[in-house]
This record gives C-alpha cells, structure tokens and sequence, in this order.
C-alpha cells in the first residue's frame, strides 16, 4: 500500500503533486488513514467530475450531463456531491446541488419532468430521490421555503413508484419502464426495486411511518420470491413480463448488490430483527464477488470490466457500491471491521491509477492494474471520489432522522398528481374560449369547401359538352356503382364470385419477425408486430374439428435481459437500454 508519510505536511503533497503534474504525471499517493490526504485528493477528483458538466453555467441546463450522459446520472451526480459535503465539510458544491436537484423535479416535484419522458424509467426516478433522501439524512442545507423540501421530494417519488407496483404481472413488482411506449415496458429489474426498497427502508427510519417498511418487506418478499435474490443471495438482474419473469437474467452488477444491501441495514436498524441482520450478513459474504486483484480486495465491475464491455452508465456503478458500503456501517456498526479492508484497498488501488487526461490526474475504470486504463470520464471519476471519502466514514456522524436532529420538511401526500399516471402531462394550455371554438369551426368549414372545390375542379372534363352540373350527377352515378361492385352494401362484392356459407373469404393471421438479436440481450428489442392478410379460400373447420385442433404457440418476443455481459458482441448497458434513441 503507498502512503504519504506522516510528516508529509498537505504543504508539501500539495507541492509534490504540482511537481508531478509539471512532469506530465499525477500519482495520488492517497493515505487512507489521514484526514487530509483524503480531502485533499478528493477534492480533486470532483473538480476533474465537474469538468464535465455546463449545468450550473451560461446555456446549460440545471441537473443534466451533456450528451452522451443521461438523465438519471446527473441524479447520481448530485448525490455524490452531497457524500462530498458530508464527508469533508467543503460547500463550495452545495449551490450547485442545491441548483440541479431543484429544477429538475418536474411540474408536480417528484422528479418526473416532461422532458424525460421518451428516456424516464422507475431506476432514474429512483436515484433522484435517493440523493435528496441522503440531503434529509445528512442535514444538507434545506432549500428556500418556497421550494420543495428534499425529504417531501423523497416522499413524492414513492408515493408514485408505490402505486406502479404491478400484481397482474409475475405477481408483483416494479416495471422497468413507466410509460408503456419505451422499450423495456416488458422487464421487472432488481435496480428498479433496489431503489424502491432502499427509498422505503429509509423513509421509514427517518419518519417513524411504518408503511414505509411494510413496503420495503413487501419488495424483499417478491425479490426472493420470483428468484431475482437467489438461494445464493446473488441479486440478479431481472427478468420479462411475457414469460412470467422465469427468464432471469443472470448477470451481477455492483449497484443491484448494493441497493438491497443498504435497504436490508436500514431495515436491521430500523427492527433489530434478527432476520434482517442474517440478509444483510448473506448479501455482504455473496457480493464478494465484485473484488477481484491479488488479494481479492479491489472493486471490480466483473460482469463487463475485465472484457472491456462496461458502457457509459456501467462506469459509474461502482460509485454506488462504495457509497452504500460505507453508508450501511453507521446503521449496523458490525458490519465496520467486514466492509472497510475491502473500500481502504480499493481506494488506494483507484487513486493510483488517476494519471490520465490533459491534466495528468483523471481516473479511469480499473482499479486493479496498477495503471490508468485510458478512459476517462464522470462515471470514472465519482467511483473514485466514492471509493476515497468512504476512507473516512467511521469519524462521520450517522444519518439524522426526524427524532434525532432531522430538519427536513415531509408531504406524507407528496406526488399525489402524479399517482396512477401513465401517460406525460401535455403542455398547460388554457381551455379554448367560445370564440375560439366558432373560429376553429369557421376556418374548418372554409377548408373543407375548397378542397372540395379542388378536387372537383381537378376532375371536371373542359372538353365534354355536358356542363359541369351534368358531370357532377356523372361522378355521383359512378361512385353509386362502384360502392356496390365493393360489396360496401351487403358485405359482398356485387359482381364477385359467390361464396358458400363454409368457405371464408380473408384471413388475417398474426406474423412476428424475431429480432436478429441473440435471445437474453437486453437490448434486444420486441419482436416486429405486423398483420399479414391472406386471401385462402378454404373451407372452415367444424366446430368440432376446431374444438380438437391444438392451437398453435405465439412467438413470444425475444427477450432482453443483461448488456455486456463477457462473450458478447454488443456495449449497452443492462438496465438502461431504452438510451440508444434519446440523450437525458
């Protein structure tokens, strides 16, 4: 491990550091024990994260990443921040967060913005609500009294998501999706209800309302039940409406892991249940799989970083990871001695390979090779802020809730315009006026007449010697026969061959074109729909003969489960497939 001597002064790393940088290299020499290395270096690594974002100036828009990011990781950006004030005490950020998490709450403050409505899924809205659940927690400085609260914020988003919960459909559940236009309508994720059970498990700390945690036990029961947490205690990814979720997708991510870890420390804190002591205790032993290196104590995203396939939101997951590792110590303390050898390796293993970019010092995704990696970017970079500030978790005060020093302000009813919608509001505007309506219904009019006009004119005949009054009756005439040659009278043609009653005249079968896509990628889209119409002719069944005859199978469409997983030919990433068409 390298570490900055004790009689290092900051002065003199500080120093060091410009020197290296001069040089055209930055080693962080991160010491994980010292307060001031670690604030330090993450100082740092936020301003190289906020390097990628114009939100807070000119032209930029509050809250959002520009392209290629999406919506949702502008939520988890702020979220970090937030960690970055409660670890280090520095809000040269806050007014920035503050900023971006209030304008993009949407109409009715529950963070569904009409303009996210084509990408908006229950995950996105989800990591929204749990970086102003972590604002209420940590005391972040409340917003003006004319603003919406972070804790009502909160409250919105459940109140919202609980009433998508989707018993029809492999008996319950969240949809990844919200509105039923956007792919991925069909998959139940475990992200979605990570950041349900999460949100509910603390609420129901921080308010005391224990139908919060009814919630949180109703979401943890499904998991278990449709398999999405295995007898293993893997969390696996999820799975598709159209086959009952028994298609399980299984690959591992780090922030499906780590979700229902700290929803299940919330819940032991909050019931002392022994049970939930023995979940957490299971679902801490089965996420090791996520550390990999010599020594198997460095945080890897092991279902697509080691065969280079993590996508642009799958570079942040670990992010998350280190946030709730750290977080889930101050709610079950003995959970300190088992999580922190593995977050103090992964932090130094991170801050030594940030030497890249212009500046010498951007980080890039693999902790676990001693060398920067080559890419670069927002996701990279709060992984590693995350992974360094979790360092000084232990000398942090725990989450306040409204009974020990919480000053956040509720709305129990908060998003309550929102409940049960399934499609996007349309723009504000005011009902029509009568006058209005008598203009519409005059220009119509005014329309109708000279397209009629038009059209006649189009097909008068100037070199007939019938006026055109004569050749209007003519028009008529024909229309009048040919009406009847199309059987639109009696439902047969007039001049058509006549049928007999056991003989059908068109069928319209069902025809589905699979998609190309190998079956279980998650970006595999649903299978093309069209109508094939076919004229057969052939005499129908009986009804008995119909009633023995075994219907033919439907083609289900091909399913679309976990991106990048290794082996694979394709880069999106699992739960956020809908993002190819439209940037957040």
């Amino acid at each position: 491990m390298i570490s900055t001597p004790p009689s290092l002064s900051i002065r003199a790393m500080a120093a060091s550091l410009l020197l290296s940088s001069l040089l055209g290299t930055v080693a962080y020499q991160l010491n994980p024990d010292s307060d001031e290395s670690i604030k330090s270096i993450s100082k740092m690594m936020a301003d190289d994260m906020l390097s990628f974002y114009n939100g807070h100036k000119p032209g930029g828009t509050p809250g959002l990443l520009p392209q290629p990011y999406y919506w949702w990781e502008g939520g988890a950006m702020m979220g970090s921040l937030v960690d970055y004030w409660y670890y280090t005490g520095d809000n040269s950020y806050n007014d920035i967060v503050s900023q971006g998490l209030l304008f993009q709450v949407g109409d009715h403050n529950d963070y569904m913005p009409r303009n996210q409505t084509l990408t908006e899924g229950n995950d996105d809205q989800g990591f929204w609500a749990l970086a102003v659940m972590s604002a209420a927690e940590n005391n972040f400085p409340n917003p003006p009294a004319d603003k919406p609260q972070w804790l009502a914020l909160a409250q919105a988003v459940f109140n919202t998501q609980a009433a998508r919960w989707d018993p029809e459909h492999c008996k319950g559940g969240l949809r990844w999706q919200i509105f039923h236009w956007n792919k991925g309508f069909d998959y139940k994720n475990s992200i979605s209800q990570a950041c349900f059970f999460a949100l509910g498990a603390r609420l129901a700390l921080y308010t005391g309302n224990q139908s919060y945690a009814q919630w949180a036990d109703k979401t943890w029961d499904w998991m278990v039940g449709v398999n999405f947490i295995d007898r293993y205690w893997r969390v696996l990814d999820g799975a598709h409406t159209g086959v009952n979720c028994t298609d399980i997708v299984p690959y591992q991510f780090t922030y499906n892991a780590g979700g229902f870890i700290l929803g299940a420390a919330a819940m032991y804190n909050l019931t002392e249940d022994a049970k939930w002591k023995d979940r957490l205790d299971k679902l801490l032993s089965a996420s090791d799989v996520f550390f990999t290196g010599p020594q198997n104590n460095i945080m890897t995203e092991v279902a697509c970083e080691p065969v280079d396939r993590c996508n642009l939101d799958q570079q942040s997951f670990k992010a998350y990871l280190s946030r709730w590792l750290a977080a889930i110590t101050k709610w079950a303390p003995h959970t300190y001695d088992v999580v922190m050898p593995y977050l103090r390796a992964s932090a130094v293993a991170a801050a030594k390979q940030c030497t890249g970019g212009a500046n010498g010092r951007m980080c890039g995704l693999k902790w676990n090779q001693d060398k920067y990696d080559g890419s670069t970017g927002v996701g990279q970079q709060m992984a590693a802020m995350e992974v360094t500030l979790s360092c000084m978790v232990k000398k942090r005060a725990a989450p306040v809730t409204e009974t020990t020093g919480g000053t956040s302000k509720g709305k129990p009813d908060a998003g309550g315009d929102d409940i049960g919608r399934t499609r996007p509001r349309g723009p504000p505007y005011p009902a029509m006026t009568i006058a209005q309506r008598a203009g519409a219904a005059v220009g119509t009019a005014l329309v109708l007449f000279w397209l009629s006009a038009g059209i006649f004119w189009i097909l008068l005949d100037e070199s007939s010697d019938k006026g055109p009054l004569e050749q209007s009756r003519g028009f008529f005439s024909t229309i009048s026969v040919a009406t009847l040659a199309a059987g639109a009278s009696d439902g047969r043609g007039l001049f058509s061959h006549p049928s007999s009653s056991g003989e059908t005249r068109r069928t319209v079968r069902r025809h589905e074109q699979p998609s190309t896509m190998p079956r279980g990628w998650p970006h595999n889209p649903p299978s093309r729909s069209a109508h094939l119409a076919v004229a057969d002719r052939r005499p129908l069944m009986s009804t008995r003969a119909a009633e023995k005859s075994p219907s033919t199978p439907s083609r289900g469409g091909a399913s679309r489960s976990a991106a990048n997983a290794p082996g694979n030919d394709y880069t999106s990433r699992l739960s956020k497939s809908k993002r190819e068409s439209q940037f957040r």
